[in-house]
Order: C-alpha cells, then structure tokens, then sequence
C-alpha cells in the first residue's frame, strides 16, 4: 500500500465522518443558540436548561437521520473491503 492509498482511505474515512455526524452537530448547534437566545432575552440564567432540548432534539434528528447515517458507513465500508479485495 503506497503513501498516496493511505491519504485517500484517511480523506474519505474523515468525509464519511463528517456527513455522518453532521446532522447531529448541526441540530445541536441551532437548539443551543435558540435556547441561549431565549435565555438572554427573558434573562433566566439556568444552567441545565439547555440540555433536556437539546438532548430530545438530537435523539429525534438521530431517528430521522440514522437511514442516512447507515448507508453513508455502509457505502464507506463496501468501498474499504473493495480495496482491501483488490489489494
């Protein structure tokens, strides 16, 4: 295996995981800012409101997501085992 195999394997392993766990990180990101919006704005200042939202917004985006999510590692795994048939 040369050099230049190893780099494409790591740049398509780090793609894979960045679709993967996109949806997830995004959807964190938007109910934290909403949440922290909403927290300035009416100026509760508690600490544990932000995550029962945002750990049901994530599980919810998981279920809807996890179709995606499973074919993007299934497709990456097909592409792994093709390479390591061809040698």
């Amino acid at each position: 295996m040369t050099g230049a195999e190893v780099m494409d394997i790591a740049r398509d392993s780090i793609t894979t995981l960045v679709l993967v766990s996109a949806p997830l990180m995004v959807v964190g990101l938007v109910v934290g800012v909403i949440i922290s919006l909403f927290q300035a704005l009416t100026q509760i200042q508690e600490m544990t409101l932000v995550f029962v939202p945002k750990i049901m917004a994530i599980f919810i985006t998981m279920m809807l997501a996890l179709p995606f999510m499973a074919d993007l590692l299934q497709s990456y795994m097909a592409r792994v085992a093709a390479r390591i048939i061809s040698g």
